[in-house]
């Protein structure tokens, strides 16, 4: 399994992309403002686009990849997601209104997009024995995070949560967990904002990881433009027993 982490920032500005994480080279998780550095030979080869949840920093990419595919493939692009997420980028991205329907175009019954509802916690078996399941997380949407299972380790990919999920129950369900993506989107003097826009402070996430039984390496990410140094400095207390890292777009991790 190979991870290339295409934006892993909690906004823009030179040098940020939102998320998007480009797994073998054919799957999205995600479709951030990163989807956008793909060229188009690389957009041809996704297949399937798993989204988190229908916030438009997950979800932007996915209109300028569709108009730029329009005519240069001929099979449909795959895009599971819960089935709150679908009906919301259906009403309120592609509505005529904001962005022409590619779940209808060129023709309902050759569209370039195809909805694939998934359920949370029902693993999917895709390429080369890889297993990617959803698990709910708490976010002012419905949303999910993601597990994928290969033979040679497991990686988990929050999306964005908060506390009040039981999320890390589930990742204590996995045989193992090697790398974890998990967010910290504002520095701990933001606390009530985190609360209330279900994000991770560093001492929140600290509190809630107190409670995972696996030891995988950290990649820490969606810091909010502005306040990635006040994150990076309460996090070296606070996750000093921890391998961790602030991840970087263009990094890529194997297993």
């Amino acid at each position: 399994m190979r991870i290339q982490i295409l934006g892993c920032s909690g906004g823009v500005g030179p040098g940020l992309r939102t998320t998007s994480l480009l797994i073998d080279d054919r799957l999205l998780i995600d479709a951030g403002s990163g989807v956008e550095d793909l060229s188009l030979a690389q957009m041809r080869r996704i297949e399937r686009i798993f989204l988190t949840h229908s916030h438009l920093d997950h979800i932007c990419g996915l209109a300028f990849m569709a108009d730029n595919l329009f005519g240069l493939i001929d099979r449909p692009i795959r895009i599971s997601a819960l089935e709150a997420t679908l009906a919301a980028i259906r009403r309120h991205l592609f509505n005529w209104v904001i962005w022409p329907d590619f779940f209808q175009l060129p023709s309902v019954d050759r569209a370039m997009l195809v909805e694939l509802p998934l359920q949370s916690r029902q693993p999917q078996a895709l390429h080369d024995g890889l297993m990617l399941t959803a698990f709910e997380v708490a976010h002012t949407v419905p949303a999910v995070g993601y597990s994928l299972e290969s033979p040679a380790g497991v990686f988990a990919f929050s999306g964005d949560t908060g506390a009040g999920s039981n999320f890390i129950e589930y990742l204590n369900g996995l045989p193992r967990l090697d790398l974890l993506m998990i967010e910290a989107a504002f520095p701990d003097e933001d606390s009530e904002l985190g609360e209330a826009s279900r994000h991770f402070t560093p001492s929140r996430l600290a509190a809630e990881l107190a409670g995972l039984r696996h030891r995988p390496e950290l990649l820490l990410t969606h810091h909010k433009p502005g306040s990635e140094l006040r994150i990076e400095q309460q996090c070296r207390q606070l996750f000093a027993g921890w391998r961790y890292r602030h991840l970087r777009r263009g990094e890529v991790f194997e297993l």
